[in-house]
């Protein structure tokens, strides 16, 4: 890994950390719109970025009112997702990913800790699924394209 990813991936790190804090009251539980997560589409545009955002959210989830089970957990759910992005076709696709991964694993995990607030799993998984779907699909797919259209941004991402 050359300096340049490196770097890009330290930045990402705590850009995608950083964000999920800074929501936090969104960011965690049954219910939540993780912002962030619109970042796992970088992996799309460059799979050398994963790191980055593996690490950012394992960061991010050292604040998680669940402990070290969602640090592990939720960390697994993004590095499944981000790393299956390589094998899509198109950016939609790829927006789908995080959305199905943390729909299911987070549920399951949410579920396991019994932290669903009386709410049925798979109500839950929908809520989280929905979450992503909106915080990765829509938005993520909308500031991808807009800042791919920068040659200055797709230099900086290495596409």
């Amino acid at each position: 890994m050359n300096t340049r990813t490196m770097v890009m991936n330290a930045v990402i790190a705590a850009v995608y950390a950083a964000l999920t804090l800074a929501l936090a009251p969104i960011s965690y539980g049954p219910i939540q719109v993780r912002l962030s997560e619109w970042m796992t589409l970088l992996a799309f545009v460059n799979p050398r970025l994963v790191p980055g955002l593996v690490i950012g959210c394992a960061l991010a989830n050292l604040a998680s009112p669940f402990g070290a089970i969602d640090i592990i957990v939720g960390t697994l759910a993004t590095l499944l997702a981000v790393y299956g992005m390589r094998f899509v076709p198109n950016i939609f696709l790829a927006s789908l990913l995080p959305v199905i991964s943390n729909g299911v694993i987070i549920g399951l995990e949410l579920a396991w800790l019994g932290a669903l607030d009386g709410m049925a799993l798979p109500l839950v998984m929908a809520y989280i699924a929905l979450g992503e779907f909106v915080a990765v699909s829509i938005i993520g797919v909308i500031v991808i394209r807009l800042l791919l259209r920068s040659e200055t941004i797709r230099h900086y991402l290495g596409v």
